[in-house]
């Protein structure tokens, strides 16, 4: 797969969430700057799941904006989603890389300084860490981590980072200080009332490469 762009990684919320619905909110964000989505759905059944992810698809690709799959290895396998993206509980990286192949995207959930001397290097493309701050989006969040320990999670890795939990505009500029490759958000583009604008302005905060 050619080089991803991290810099704004929309995680999908809840369908209600959105004012204009899942796909309409991601279409916008995507057209305000959004560069990467991630299907994460904790309820509906496996068809209304496969035909969710599958319209995703079919809305990404031609726009060449990867879709990434949470957690089910089977769901990214039958829409041939771009990748995975699996928190500690779920599938060891190996497996899910195992089934998914290496022409496949695999992301893992970092919540812990401990958790990231295991990583496998050669099997993950990128960490996401967090929830930098306490999040309404994850029920069952970690603790946060806080800015001074994200900053010191990036610097002792080599892969792509996104950070995750609690940011909006408001803290944008200051997790890409600590390092981040890119913000994963949720509720800053789901609940806007303008996708497009509130992507756009997101993505403003990422420093220009000098």
């Amino acid at each position: 797969m050619s080089a991803v762009d991290y810099t704004l990684y929309l995680v999908t919320d809840a369908p209600e969430r959105y004012t204009r619905g899942l796909l309409e909110g991601v279409e916008a964000a995507v057209a305000g700057g959004a560069s990467i989505v991630q299907y994460r759905a904790t309820t509906g059944t496996s068809r209304h799941l496969y035909e969710t992810a599958g319209a995703l698809r079919d809305l990404l690709r031609p726009r060449h904006v990867p879709l990434i799959i949470n957690d089910q290895v089977d769901l990214a396998l039958a829409v041939d989603a771009d990748g995975v993206h699996v928190g500690q509980n779920d599938l060891p990286v190996n497996i899910v890389r195992r089934l998914i192949g290496p022409g496949k995207l695999l992301g893992l959930s970092i919540t812990s300084p401990e958790q990231l001397d295991t990583v496998q290097l050669k099997i993950v493309d990128y960490l996401g860490l967090g929830p930098v701050f306490p999040t309404i989006s994850k029920d069952d969040a970690a603790p946060s981590l806080g800015l001074q320990q994200l900053a010191s999670l990036v610097a002792r890795t080599t892969l792509s980072t996104v950070a995750i939990g609690g940011i909006s505009l408001a803290n944008a500029s200051a997790v890409f200080a600590a390092g981040v490759t890119g913000l994963a958000v949720v509720s800053a583009l789901s609940l806007a009332s303008d996708p497009a604008a509130a992507a756009r302005a997101l993505r403003a905060t990422k420093p220009q490469s000098p």
